[in-house]
């Protein structure tokens, strides 16, 4: 499946090495200001080869707006973008033609569509979240209108933890650091990894603030349930937390159980989310990936003809492929909340009648 979303749905296409890649953006109210400057600017802070801690391709990712809008503000049709792709070298996985490289998507898709694309993964490749960001940065055009916020960072590197999320800051961070007292650390960390051929995971924290009470669809469109498969469908992410996450399982209910008072939550171990609807407060959530699986060092593995052999890869790839994932776990992220914002309109007889 290439879509997602119910009321906001979006649907992306393209290859890592194809001419474009690109997204269709369905259920976008007519009359949304259509910022292209800020658009652009959320694939920049995406787009490949801004530092040595990332892959070496260079891509503009220019984004062009094919329909959907009119006059800067959408129509309320179906909004189409398209990010030309200006940097391949497919034959830098000449090489792989007939290998499956270990941690890959190669071998999963060999054996479920019999079509072996080795250039840079094709579909599978992590070039495809471009489109989602260009979708997440119209959703955040939305929840713009609605003074709601998403933000996030790094909260960790190789194991080396953040004491403080300072989500302002993040942004200044080359890596998205949100403790800058552990910047340095997890920069090592990361370069070393990539001297040494290798490299390391890490996890991007998410804040969403300003969310109204009532969003998510139990009991199955529960907005933890669609965050945590948003987060899952990307590349290389392996485990996510709502809130205190896995610290729940380890604790008491006295412990864990926040409690009420008439201005609100006195803590928020639950991350903003109770019985799958938000609850008010900030919905934070943490997402795992997993170290890049294209590194240098020499690895076992077998042909497509099921023949044994030893490899050594070559390309340019994330040493850490957390830092540009952060941004597309916030473009996830808006497109989720945008959508349970269209969704939540129709709950009861008084919002319908509101409208109508």
């Amino acid at each position: 499946m290439n879509s997602f979303g119910s009321r906001l749905r979006y649907s992306t296409f393209g290859e890592s090495h194809g001419v474009a890649i690109g997204c269709l953006l369905d259920g976008v109210p007519a009359g949304l200001k259509i910022d292209e400057a800020f658009i652009q600017s959320e694939l920049d802070r995406r787009k490949p080869g801004k530092s040595e801690f990332e892959t070496a391709r260079k891509e503009d990712d220019k984004v062009e707006i094919l329909s959907g809008t009119f006059e800067g503000y959408s129509t309320g049709t179906p909004i189409a973008m398209l990010i030309y792709n200006t940097n391949q070298k497919s034959k830098d996985y000449s090489n792989i033609k007939d290998i499956f490289r270990p941690g890959h998507a190669d071998f999963t898709y060999f054996h479920k569509y019999g079509i072996r694309d080795y250039r840079g993964g094709g579909r599978s490749s992590a070039r495809e979240t471009a489109a989602r960001v260009a979708a997440g940065a119209i959703a955040k055009l939305m929840l713009n209108e609605l003074s709601i916020e998403v933000k996030s960072g790094i909260s960790e590197v190789a194991g080396i933890k953040a004491d403080i999320f300072d989500y302002e800051s993040a942004k200044e961070s080359i890596i998205y650091a949100l403790d800058a007292s552990k910047e340095s650390a997890q920069k090592a960390a990361i370069l070393k990894a990539k001297n040494s051929h290798d490299s390391v995971g890490g996890v991007s924290r998410i804040i969403i603030k300003n969310a109204p009470i009532g969003l998510g669809q139990p009991l199955y469109y529960k907005l933890d349930g669609v965050l945590a498969d948003a987060m899952m469908g990307l590349n290389a992410v392996k485990a996510v937390e709502i809130g205190d996450g896995i610290l729940s399982a380890s604790i008491e209910g006295s412990q864990n159980n926040d409690e009420i008072r008439a201005d609100g939550f006195k803590t928020n171990h639950s991350g903003g989310v109770l019985g799958g609807i938000s609850n008010g407060e900030d919905i934070i959530l943490n997402v795992y990936f997993k170290p890049t699986p294209s590194i240098f060092k020499e690895q076992e593995t077998v042909t497509t003809t099921n023949k044994e052999v030893n490899f050594s890869l070559k390309g340019r790839h994330d040493p850490c492929v957390a830092i540009r994932g952060s941004i597309v776990c916030e473009a996830m992220a808006a497109l989720v909340i945008a959508d349970m914002l269209l969704l939540n309109m129709g709950s009861t007889m008084s919002g319908i009648k509101k409208y109508y």
